[in-house]
């Protein structure tokens, strides 16, 4: 049960993403969404697979790039969309 725990968390990060997004702050559910892949890869680089939970999904190394890559992709967009989805 305890090895879901930095799954846990990361679902509660993408949780108040998601009601940031609802209250059309988009950019900031965004910067939340990128904030939790990074904690995730944070996650996944200390912690043994077994205690990892979820978030090991393939080798360390693999998951480690995948979710810091898409967090920094994630925040590239954030920062560079001007005019966005709900005007802001």
């Amino acid at each position: 049960m305890l090895e879901q725990v930095p799954f846990a968390i990361v679902l509660l990060l993408v949780a108040v993403a998601g009601l940031r997004i609802w209250q059309y702050h988009w950019r900031q559910g965004a910067v939340i969404v990128a904030a939790a892949l990074l904690v995730a890869a944070i996650f996944r680089g200390v912690l043994p697979g077994v205690r990892a939970g979820l978030l090991a999904v393939r080798g360390r190394p693999v998951d480690v790039l995948t979710y810091s890559g898409l967090a920094v992709l994630l925040l590239f967009l954030a920062f560079t969309i001007t005019n966005g989805p709900f005007g802001s």
